[in-house]
């Protein structure tokens, strides 16, 4: 079944079995919507949970699952994931995109039509998020912003990109 990360499950906070969690979505206000999800518990195993309640806590969220009542009932989601089968994730607006959509994509170069690389991963450091490409054995830092990324092509699983001149060689 696929399934997406919606956040990561840190640890226990109170004492009414209630757990602290970073977002990991997209999506703005979906986990305050979320009524039901799966956790993939550390050692890989995944169990449904209904979702009583979430709300943000400073940088974080607090997660209230039903019949999770106290610190060793959520101790057993500690590093665990909260995940929603991949149909059922939240919509963005148009031009927008899911960065796990995006992995695996062939990024090319708009003027010499040469491939660069493929997607691999995020970084995401407070300003616009970076594709991490593998190009000729090094690590590619390319920024997700329309004036370089011209063209996405989800279903082709192509990204054409502009490139400013000398970003291949920080």
């Amino acid at each position: 079944m696929d399934t997406v990360v919606v956040a990561d499950l840190l640890r226990p906070r109170g004492n009414r079995g209630e757990l602290l969690a970073v977002s990991q979505t997209d999506v703005p206000d979906r986990l305050p919507t979320l009524k039901a999800a799966l956790v993939r518990l550390a050692d890989g195993s995944e169990l449904p949970v209904a979702i009583e309640s979430a709300w943000p806590h400073k940088e974080h969220w607090v997660l209230k699952f039903a019949g999770i009542d106290s610190i060793s009932d959520a101790d057993r989601f500690r590093g665990s994931e909260l995940r929603v089968r991949l149909e059922e994730r939240g919509r963005l607006a148009d031009g927008e995109y899911f960065q796990s959509d995006l992995i695996g994509c062939a990024v090319v170069d708009k003027a010499s039509g040469r491939s660069l690389g493929t997607v691999r991963g995020w970084q995401q450091f407070g300003g616009p998020p970076l594709m991490e490409l593998q190009m000729e054995g090094r690590e590619v830092l390319v920024p997700f912003v329309p004036p370089i990324c011209q063209e996405v092509d989800v279903a082709g699983k192509k990204i054409v990109v502009d490139l400013p001149e000398g970003l291949l060689e920080l």
